[in-house]
């Protein structure tokens, strides 16, 4: 195969996987029934007049499949962290013992579900448009090698093949992704 074309699926590939890779940071962002160390992510904590994500000030645990404990490091901490939690709108609301904190979490409502799995639903649809996007520009400088004799008729019809499996398999990881999330928040 030419090696501009190499390059093309080599750049296309690589932003797929940067794709599915965000796709599926933004799923752990979606709380399932389960507590989870990820539930906390999105808290950022004013630490000596810099705001910094919470896992840089403490350690986040399970403690139960209801329940997160918050560890600071620095004990003058343990109230900014629990202002931060409540101020994350998260629905959380901390119990601080004078230790740590702990997060009893609120079981999921139906209603809440279904949400929960309408936003999933909005995350993938995201991610296959990126993924087609993508394709659509390799695609562009597939035909632009073509129509500048760079390469050949059959060359440019096995490339942009290749390309459609390509994308078919990242738009598969995509909804696989997406069902075993489905399932994780729909399990009471």
């Amino acid at each position: 195969m030419n090696e501009e074309l190499e390059l093309i699926f080599d750049d296309a590939s690589e932003h797929m996987e940067k794709s599915l890779h965000f796709f599926a940071h933004e799923l752990t962002g979606i709380r399932a029934g389960k507590a989870s160390p990820s539930m906390l992510d999105s808290v950022e904590v004013e630490y000596y007049g810099n705001k910094v994500p919470l896992n840089q000030v403490g350690n986040v645990n399970v403690r139960d499949s209801q329940t997160l404990t918050v560890q600071v490091w620095e004990k003058g901490m343990l109230q900014t962290v629990e202002k931060a939690i409540r101020e994350a709108n998260l629905g959380f609301n901390p119990v601080n013992n004078g230790d740590m904190l702990i997060i009893n979490i609120p079981p999921l409502t139906e209603e809440r579900r279904k949400q929960l799995v309408k936003k999933a639903h909005e995350e993938a649809e995201k991610a296959r448009v990126s993924v087609r996007n993508i394709r659509k520009d390799a695609k562009k400088h597939i035909e632009r090698l073509e129509k500048n004799k760079e390469i050949s008729e059959d060359m440019a019809k096995e490339a942009l093949d290749k390309l459609q499996k390509l994308t078919d398999d990242y738009i598969k990881k995509i909804d696989d992704r997406l069902d075993k999330k489905e399932k994780d928040i729909l399990t009471v």
